[in-house]
């Protein structure tokens, strides 16, 4: 009996042993990757907090040996973008002002649009759905023209109003998309039953499906939010002075060749233009995640 189970023991010995290896074996290049992902962001930092001095003499992976704020503040009120030296703040807030309402709006329409596509079946709801989706795939220089037009005859064209309805419109695929595909996993028959009760459209909407929707919502808030935020060719495309987003300053800023290039300002500006799509997915990642696989098992 001994001799037989000795064999048995060594071989899942050795077998916990090759788990243990492959386990620190994928640590180790998870580990690399994520090194390799953050070394840019590293550097950036590292060099907002520099002085030019410093960044002219030391190494560019090197830590500060001062610690200075001055670029920050430089990058924030301070820095020329073309002939107005005001920084990234007013075009920052300028972003939130497009950022917010846009997101709002698409995500409300996306859910009305996903709700009846979804539940509310009427003839040739999946050529409609089909076109919406068609659109999501529509480079965005091939609307630049038609927007424009459609700015200027609706009298926003160079507005804050205006970023808002493109990004409004062009999301609306996506979000439709979202909120369609989260609506097909819940059973069609709560919404018969609801009719029977006598609930009507927007009853069943807000009562029933929109409470349910929490994990998709967060999902497209963090899509649009990333989208618009992140957006420069509509940016630089509608806006005019006193309604550009924030992107479209910081490449104002970056490239401007007035006087000393300042690479420590244009570091901070960058991390301030990012700061906040990075905020979102480090609190809200792991509900991106969680709301993208809700959706996944139908449609």
């Amino acid at each position: 009996m001994t001799d037989l189970s000795m064999p048995q023991t060594r071989t899942r010995s050795q077998s916990a042993t090759g788990k243990i290896a492959l386990r620190w074996l994928l640590y180790v290049l998870l580990g690399l990757f994520a090194l390799y992902y953050l070394m840019p962001l590293f550097v950036m930092l590292t060099t907002s907090l520099k002085s030019l001095e410093e960044i002219r003499t030391g190494s560019l992976i090197s830590l500060p040996r001062e610690v200075s704020l001055d670029a920050w503040k430089t990058a924030w009120s301070g820095a020329c973008t073309g002939i107005q030296c005001e920084g990234l703040r007013p075009y920052f807030w300028n972003s939130v002002l497009i950022a917010v309402p846009a997101v709002a709006i698409s995500t409300l329409l996306g859910a009305l649009n996903g709700f009846v596509v979804a539940q509310w079946r009427f003839k040739g709801a999946n050529i409609i759905f089909s076109l919406m989706l068609f659109g999501c795939f529509i480079p965005f220089q091939v609307v630049l023209l038609p927007m424009a037009r459609l700015l200027g005859l609706m009298g926003i064209a160079g507005t804050i109003p205006g970023l808002i309805f493109v990004h409004v419109i062009y999301g609306l695929g996506f979000t439709t998309l979202f909120f369609r595909n989260y609506y097909v996993t819940i059973p069609a028959e709560l919404t018969k039953a609801a009719r029977v009760d006598g609930a009507g459209f927007f009853r069943i909407f807000w009562s029933i499906f929109l409470p349910l929707s929490l994990p998709i919502i967060v999902v497209t808030v963090i899509w649009q939010f990333t989208q618009i935020w992140n957006d420069f060719l509509f940016g630089v495309s509608f806006s005019q002075a006193g309604t550009q987003p924030v992107t479209v300053a910081l490449n104002n800023i970056v490239n401007s060749t007035t006087g000393v290039k300042e690479y420590n300002v244009d570091m901070a500006a960058a991390i301030i233009a990012g700061l906040p799509t990075l905020l979102v997915y480090v609190v809200a990642g792991k509900y991106f995640i969680r709301g993208l696989t809700a959706g996944s098992v139908k449609g």
